[in-house]
């Protein structure tokens, strides 16, 4: 399929498929596969039951049985997913920016304001209302509504122009590792400006006056209560949801430039994509136990686990909000796991027609192309 800057660009199969996958190949590899074809169809509750059963079935009797029980499973009805995933969309025959629920990793998308015309517009004052809005949310979810198939919406960054980007470095031990630099004792802070914000197909642009732009995949959290002085116990209630967030960096103004402050290499025009969906704390297991990879024209380059984290949500948020306030829509990207093209042997850097996909398990993928 040729790609498309306003329509969303399939590209090469998410994790779920096994042989695309960034976490192995072989019995366990094709399961894996499997329950990501469940999960479109059935729900994740479900599908991880069918894998755990599926495994089972490799062990005893061998593939055979195991494509039985895959035919078996796809008799039952479909049923839609009931995670919430918050999305920022535009269509052909709508005025402006919606706001919509994704059916799904990967689904179409309900808009909530075909459902309620009086929902705000925009993720930040969806958020700023708090309960009453997530309600309206939920009740569109259990409805059966109309959905408007992925091909006809154009994805927005689920949150745009947020007050601040806050961006923690060398946050995952294995990315300290590679640097064969000590674990930071206390979080380290930069930001973005909201300016770099774009959405989770588009294009990121290389800038002329860097030669050195980087990847870095990152699981992104979004506020959903303001908050300052936040206790790390209370941290989560602040929480709205998570996203994925591809931190594109200019190394040689980060590293070399300007004083070696991070800003400027960190925050040219379109290098903080975001999405596809905020999908809310609630419907996330555990989001310091997730799959985390980036791919460079289908070659994973990044493959770890948020797991690896130094400093989890609740710390980093109880740590900045000693400085600032958080309000509804501000962003935090969590850090970048090994594997990211300046410390290869040689370096390794974007260039013009490079795609990039940045995915977490459970929260999705974004793919942008290089231009």
């Amino acid at each position: 399929m040729k790609y498309s800057k306003v329509k969303y660009k399939p590209g090469p199969l998410p994790m779920w498929y096994a042989g695309n996958s960034c976490w192995g190949k072989g019995p366990g590899a094709v399961a894996l596969g499997i329950s990501g074809i469940l999960m479109m169809a059935l729900g994740s509750s479900v599908s991880w039951i069918l894998l755990c059963s599926l495994q089972a079935l490799m062990l005893v009797s061998g593939r055979r049985r195991l494509l039985t029980a895959l035919l078996q499973a796809q008799k039952w009805p479909i049923q839609p997913s009931r995670d919430m995933r918050l999305v920022q969309f535009q269509a052909p025959h709508l005025v402006g920016p919606h706001l919509g629920l994704e059916t799904g990793n990967g689904g179409g998308v309900i808009n909530l304001n075909a459902f309620d015309p009086t929902l705000p517009k925009t993720m930040i004052q969806f958020l700023e209302q708090g309960e009453v809005t997530l309600s309206v949310a939920r009740r569109a979810l259990a409805a059966q509504l109309p959905v408007l198939p992925r091909s006809e919406v154009t994805f927005l960054a689920p949150v745009t122009r947020p007050d601040k980007v806050v961006c923690v470095g060398m946050n995952y031990v294995d990315h300290c590792k590679e640097q064969n630099v000590p674990v930071p004792k206390e979080p380290i802070i930069f930001s973005k400006f909201a300016s770099s914000i774009v959405g989770p197909y588009d294009e990121v642009v290389l800038p002329p006056e860097s030669q050195e732009v980087d990847w870095e995949v990152e699981l992104a959290v979004v506020i959903g209560k303001k908050g300052k002085h936040i206790k790390a116990t209370d941290a989560m209630a602040h929480v709205a949801g998570f996203t994925v967030a591809h931190d594109v960096s200019a190394r040689d103004w980060q590293m070399r430039r300007n004083g070696k402050q991070w800003l400027l290499g960190k925050t040219f025009d379109t290098f903080c994509p975001l999405g596809p969906a905020l999908v809310t704390k609630d419907s996330v297991a555990d989001p310091h136990n997730l799959k985390i990879c980036c791919r460079v024209n289908g070659e994973v380059v990044q493959s770890s686990n948020t797991k690896q984290m130094v400093f989890k949500t609740e710390e980093l948020i109880a740590w900045v909000s000693q400085f600032v306030t958080f309000y509804p829509g501000d962003v935090i990207l969590t850090g970048t796991p090994p594997g990211v093209g300046v410390f290869r042997k040689p370096p390794v850097f974007l260039k013009k027609g490079d795609e990039v996909q940045c995915e977490i398990e459970e929260l999705g993928v974004i793919i942008n192309k290089v231009v």
